[in-house]
Formats: C-alpha cells, structure tokens, sequence
C-alpha cells in the first residue's frame, strides 16, 4: 500500500503534512510518496527516509488557494496536486490526500482519473461521528453546488456502498436532508429526489431535518453540495468552539478540560466534531481513492486522512462501485 501525500496543499505546509506522514507510516505501515518541493522536503523530512518507507517526489509548481481550480490545474501540471492524481492514475500509488486547494484536487481528478463509467456527478462523502461507535456518512459535502435529482439519487448509492464497505453498517439507512420530515416538504429538488429515492433499492427512510443529524436518525445523508457543505463547516465551528472552551476551563479551573467536558457528557461531542479526528471526505466516483482534507489539517488530521485513504484502498471503494454500476446497467 502506498499512499501520495500533498506534502506542499495546506495552511501548515510541509511541516505538519510531513509529521502526520511518518505518524502514519509508523501506526499504519504503509509506504508514503510526499509530493512536494524536493529541497525543502528533504531538509524537513531527511532524517526519516531511511528508517521509514518515505519517498519525495519533486514538484516545480505550486497551486494556491485562492487560485482558480481549473485555470491553475491546467496551468500548473508540475504541482503537487496534479503530480499527486497522476500518480494514482498511473498505479505508482494507492490513493492520494491532499489539504490544498478543494476545487483544484476536485478538477485534477474528473481530468486526470476520470469518472467511474455510469457515474454522473463524483460527490465528497464526509464522516460525522456526533453519536460514540456510530458514525455516519454526509454526502455530497461540496462538490457539486447545483444538482438535478438524478444526481443526489446516484449520492444515495454512492454512500451506500461506502457506508457498508468503510464504516462496516451491514444495511444503511439513507435519509434526505429537509426542511421537513413530510415528503411534500423541501424545494423542488428534495421533493423529486424524494420520490426517486422511495423508488429506488435503498433502505430508503425518508427525509431527515437537521436537528436529526445529531440524533443519528440515518446513517447516509443526502443532499446537495452547497447545503452539505454548510452543514460539515457548521460542525466543525462547533467542534472548535468546544474545543476552545475545553482550553479556557483547563486554564480557569487547574484542570484537564477534557475531564470536565467529560463530567457533563460533552467529551464525545467534541473528538466526533473535531474534523482532525476523520481526516478527511473521499470523492466518490473516480477512477482512484482520493482524500480531501481540511485546509486547517495539521499531523493527527493528515494521520487519520492518510488512514481513511488506506481503508478506503484496501476495500476496493472504486470496484464495488463500478461493478455495482455494471449491475444496474445488465
């Protein structure tokens, strides 16, 4: 198993993306290739190649994040974003993560790997864990703003098989996400996924209001990327300022704000809105694993990216896909 690591995408680029590497290498044995600038990298990251199955890969270009995603994968076939996609379509690796710039991986990946055959529109399935040992899968997470009905309908399957195949729920639930648990409720394309849903295969089990996200009504929850990108940004404000206020009672009271958070049934709450404790959201359906991480990722959320994109691996996600797709066509 080898892993491409975007040593130079992220807010704290290459120093925290290089220590979350060799975590993972040493907990998960795994080989990593950072792709990255090849002199920096060396200087930060030397004194590992030896002892761990670390190797650099070179790269002359550097995509930002405010840079256009199309114009600059175009543009920059050198950086790290699309030697790191290449990679993966070449089989020199298993899957790639990447913190840098959403739009750009999004873009290098439907150019580079291309879409599953049958698939539509590859979505960002993102874990949420608010319930302890009950994680569930939110998808599409960003990538696709606009959306018909056919599409969160094809979200649906795709979250299916990764919340059968990654999270181990033997027959997922899927909910959509409403304004409103009645099907007539919604905009017009809740209400037409609704009935696309009821009609589909799934364990369809209707539409879910936001207050159920927390509630773990569903284990799959549909919708479109604008909406679900709210919601995955909303909890993670919220694991922050859990996370903050963990921080001010360990300073108030001379105490581990962990146990306090604790003490009031808070503590569970906090590690499953803290975005650095799943790494990542996988694109699903392309041709290739790969992870896309918080632009605030530093060494635990590039470990556990880096762990996820092994799992993810190792069960053959694009596979299953595929073959679940030749299915429905036969």
């Amino acid at each position: 198993m080898r892993i491409a690591v975007d040593a130079d995408g992220g807010e704290f680029a290459p120093h925290e993306i290089i220590k979350g590497a060799i975590q993972a290498a040493q907990e998960y044995k795994v080989d990593i290739a950072l792709v990255g600038k090849k002199t920096l990298l060396h200087v930060v990251a030397g004194k590992h190649l030896k002892n761990l199955n670390l190797t650099i890969i070179g790269t002359s270009q550097t995509i930002g994040f405010h840079e256009h995603p199309m114009e600059a994968v175009q543009a920059k076939p050198r950086s790290s974003i699309v030697v790191g996609i290449n990679l993966v379509r070449d089989g020199k690796a298993d899957a790639f993560v990447s913190a840098g710039n959403t739009g750009a991986v999004l873009c290098a990946a439907l150019l580079s790997l291309g879409k599953i055959k049958g698939i539509e529109r590859p979505a960002l399935g993102s874990i949420i864990n608010l319930i302890p040992s009950a994680p569930a899968l939110l998808i599409d997470a960003g990538a696709n703003a606009d959306c018909r009905p056919s599409h969160l309908v094809q979200f649906a399957q795709l979250g299916n098989i990764y919340a059968k195949h990654v999270l181990s729920i033997e027959s997922p639930c899927i909910g959509l996400l409403s304004n409103g648990e009645e099907e007539t409720k919604g905009n017009r394309l809740v209400q037409k996924s609704h009935q696309l849903l009821k009609k589909s295969s799934l364990d369809f089990i209707g539409n879910i209001e936001g207050n159920d996200i927390a509630q773990r009504t569903a284990d799959v929850i549909v919708t479109d990327g604008f909406t679900g990108n709210i919601v995955i940004k909303t909890v993670e404000g919220l694991g922050d300022s859990f996370i903050k206020l963990r921080h001010a009672l360990s300073s108030a009271y001379h105490l581990q704000g962990r146990a306090l958070l604790a003490d009031v049934g808070l503590g569970f709450m906090v590690k499953g809105m803290d975005y650095r404790e799943y790494g990542g959201a996988c694109l699903l359906g392309v041709k290739g694993t790969v992870i896309v991480s918080h632009g605030r990722s530093q060494a635990k959320a590039i470990k556990n990216a880096i762990g996820l994109a092994k799992r993810t691996a190792e069960r053959g996600i694009c596979q299953l896909i595929s073959d679940a797709n030749h299915e429905q066509e036969v």
